[in-house]
């Protein structure tokens, strides 16, 4: 679809780069020709990627752990990378969710995706975007978010400066603009969102227009338009690719009403497994 070299000559910044819709974005970045640097909580995970990359396309990907909830780590991270030379993109695909009824939902428990989700996203987007405007380097962001910021999907309450810091960051050739994803079954979103597999039966299935779930090759492709030039025009924009989904009515979740106290009571326990085997592998 791609030129092989369309990306040749950026350098591309991907949070939560190691695993799932990270993992894949960057590896067609790389596949592009492009520069790419990697983030995320578990050294061991990133150090695999980059050395798949590295066997796959002789690509030399800098990794580090990282914790997006730390302002001060993110400045010092995101000071080391343009040191070395300019930062020309970045992703902001690092997030945490995971379904609750609301009234089930501990403080803890929302700050625990809000800081990432929110906090952290704002760390890492004002590091990069500040040292372009000082710098007057042209750059391009785009943020993954959910259809549900549109639909308002129940059980997803933790879940934008994309439009805001379109209008003030424009004048500057910075370009900020979202891709919000439907159903992607990756390994760790998956765990936590459904891992009852309630969101890969037909009912779930007759919500998309299309009848089926995303391919990663449309996120990647979709991606790389986005990173790449020629349509600088672009910008302040969310762009669901979704199969119409979130048009047909009904947020991702909603399915999930009929659900009982011993279904939360189970699911809880699932994703609680998946949260307590992620941390013992987290280097940061």
């Amino acid at each position: 679809m791609f030129k092989e070299d369309i990306l040749k000559g950026k350098k591309i910044l991907v949070t939560g780069g190691g695993t799932g819709l990270g993992k894949e974005m960057s590896e067609h970045y790389v596949k592009h020709g492009a520069d790419v640097v990697i983030c995320g909580r578990r050294e061991s995970v990133l150090a695999d990627t980059a050395n798949e990359f590295k066997d796959k396309y002789g690509a030399n990907v800098r990794y580090q752990p990282l914790d997006i909830r730390s302002p001060q780590d993110v400045e010092d991270f995101v000071d080391s990378i343009f040191q070395e030379g300019p930062l020309h993109g970045l992703v902001n695909n690092a997030a945490g969710n995971f379904i609750s009824p609301t009234k089930d939902l501990s403080a803890r428990g929302f700050d625990a995706i809000a800081n990432i989700v929110f906090h952290g996203t704002f760390y890492v987007t004002n590091a990069v975007g500040k040292r372009w405007l000082e710098q007057k380097i042209k750059g391009s962001i785009i943020s993954i978010l959910a259809t549900w910021v549109w639909t308002g999907s129940p059980f997803v309450v933790p879940s934008t400066m994309t439009k805001s810091l379109a209008v003030e960051w424009g004048p500057h050739g910075i370009r900020i603009n979202a891709i919000a994803p439907g159903p992607f079954p990756t390994e760790g979103a998956w765990a936590r969102l459904s891992p009852k597999g309630d969101l890969d039966d037909s009912n779930s299935m007759s919500t998309i227009p299309m009848g089926r779930v995303g391919q990663m090759s449309e996120l990647q492709n979709l991606a790389t338009f986005l990173m790449a030039d020629g349509c600088e025009y672009l910008t302040g924009q969310t762009i669901a690719l979704d199969g119409a989904q979130y048009l047909s009515g009904g947020g991702t979740f909603s399915q999930l009403s009929k659900l009982t106290e011993d279904d939360w009571s189970d699911i809880r326990g699932m994703i609680k497994k998946t949260n307590d085997s992620d941390k013992q592998k987290r280097s940061t």
